[in-house]
């Protein structure tokens, strides 16, 4: 009988703190481990925008070819993986302020045009989301004007993120060296 006591005891002590949280906080209130709600407006999407400078060429490239593409003189690449660390700036100058770095890969997908198969981490080093990453995962058609992949993840602030990235040519050299500018919006 005094075990049941006790036990009816717990139950209501543990129920009470919870009943006194929501009438707190509200019942759909959520913190992230960091202590930062989310937004006022939960529909309102984070927007971020940067630069990504991919370097083939010269002594200190920032992609690397793992695999050249299967036919040589293919003009779409089909076969080929590059691997990259690329720096994230602020402007298009590559002395611009370093706000992270897209660390993946992208290869050659498509035998009938220029198209990549392009998964990366945007690893954030700087600013309020200093620290996390994005996933992205997605078709690049580099010769497009603006091209959209998908956000399929993320850690630290953007757990459970989900979004698009869209990317624009700044600036492309015959070795294939590209400043690419990004707007990235993401849900989280």
């Amino acid at each position: 009988m005094a075990k049941g006591a006790v036990m009816l005891l717990v139950l209501f002590t543990v129920l009470s703190a919870v009943s006194e949280a929501q009438l707190q906080h509200g019942p759909g209130h959520r913190t992230l481990s960091h202590g930062h709600r989310r937004s006022a407006d939960p529909a309102a999407p984070t927007h971020l925008h940067f630069f990504f400078h991919d370097t083939v060429s010269g002594a200190s490239p920032s992609a690397v070819r793992v695999i050249g593409p299967a036919n040589p003189s293919s003009p779409t690449f089909f076969g080929m993986v590059n691997v990259m660390d690329d720096p994230l700036t602020e402007g298009p100058e590559p002395g611009s302020a370093a706000v992270g770095r897209a660390q993946g890969l992208y290869m050659g997908a498509d035998q009938a045009q220029l198209g990549f198969l392009q998964t990366m981490n945007l690893v954030l080093t700087s600013g309020p989301y200093n620290g996390s990453t994005l996933a992205v995962l997605g078709r690049n058609c580099p010769l497009t004007d603006v091209r959209e992949m998908p956000v399929v993840g993320g850690t630290g602030a953007f757990r459970f993120a989900s979004g698009y990235a869209q990317a624009r040519t700044h600036w492309l050299d015959k070795t294939g060296d590209a400043i690419v500018e990004y707007n990235v919006y993401v849900m989280h």
